[in-house]
């Protein structure tokens, strides 16, 4: 008999499951990981004998189990982390403007960098309730079925993160915004490569904050930078010296946002970059230049190693 878990239905929730591992963990390479565990743990149940009415419940909750059970152990590397810690980038190539891989579909909507560094200020259980019903909509029957909580342990749970986070919901970046998202994304990488800093001070969000992640191993910003001023000299400062280097962008929706990923003069990935949209101007901007999360992307450069070695 054909395992359920190598069928094209189980095969038609990997992105769902994608998503909800990376949501829960922040890391491309420890999604996959629970996706294939949540797999695993289906195959072993089947050949035990269990009978799987509900392939969709059956494999969210154990990849929503997994995630909860994983975070504990990320929580202690974390807190020897060197610098800024960021995600894992995301990343859809687009031909269009607007037109995004439907297989990023629930990522594109609820899971930007910014929101999963909110995340990171709950708890494991609280991150799974919080990211379950304001990212993904599920209701509280469901949220309560996927984490094996109570419904109303579920809303106290969920009341409590939002009152940590002192927000109400998941902040998406709607379809019918995107378009204006990266038209000014635009104009961005425009004025950063010419250098112009009256046109990015223009585009800059007045409490805008760059943030970077070089994981001690490629240069980044030591901590957060904040103000239009400042960001705006540096990015035009980064954006000369990437031009001496040979260093390229291509456009790219990263977390579902407009961003792009940096490659050297011998096509390797550099780096990635998330523009953080609202309002009409740039409020955040993440950017990811540690090798061990760019791997994903294809081969890593060296050039912001050796340029950290020179220092």
């Amino acid at each position: 008999m054909e395992h359920l878990a190598g069928t094209a239905e189980a095969a038609g929730y990997r992105p769902l499951l994608f998503s909800i591992a990376y949501g829960m963990t922040g890391s491309v390479g420890d999604a996959e990981d629970l996706v294939q565990d949540a797999f695993l743990n289906l195959t072993r149940a089947e050949r035990a004998g269990t009978t799987v009415t509900n392939l969709k419940a059956y494999l969210t909750t154990s990849v929503t189990r997994l995630g909860i059970n994983h975070l504990g152990s990320a929580r202690v590397r974390r807190e020897s982390y060197v610098g800024e810690w960021l995600p894992e980038p995301v990343v859809a190539f687009t031909e269009r403007p607007g037109d995004a891989p439907a297989e990023h579909a629930e990522l594109a909507d609820s899971l930007s960098m910014a929101f999963l560094l909110m995340l990171e200020t709950l708890s494991p259980v609280e991150r799974a309730v919080f990211l379950l019903r304001e990212a993904f909509g599920y209701g509280y029957p469901q949220v309560a079925e996927l984490t094996g909580k109570s419904e109303a342990n579920c809303r106290q749970i969920l009341a409590r993160a939002r009152k940590h986070l002192a927000c109400g919901a998941a902040d998406p970046a709607p379809r019918e915004r995107r378009a204006q998202g990266e038209e000014l994304a635009r104009r961005f990488f425009e004025a950063a490569a010419g250098g112009d800093l009256t046109e990015l001070l223009g585009l800059l969000a007045p409490d805008v904050v760059l943030h970077g992640d070089g994981g001690g191993k490629a240069q980044a910003v030591g901590k957060s930078v904040t103000g239009p001023q400042r960001v705006a000299q540096l990015l035009a400062f980064g954006f000369g010296r990437n031009r001496e280097l040979g260093i390229t962008l291509r456009p790219a929706l990263v977390n579902g946002r407009p961003g792009a990923v940096s490659y050297d003069a011998r096509g390797r990935v550099a780096g990635v970059l998330e523009l953080d949209i609202a309002d009409g101007a740039i409020r955040a901007l993440h950017s990811v230049s540690n090798p061990d999360k760019l791997g994903h992307l294809g081969e890593v450069s060296d050039i912001g190693l050796r340029r950290v070695r020179e220092r």
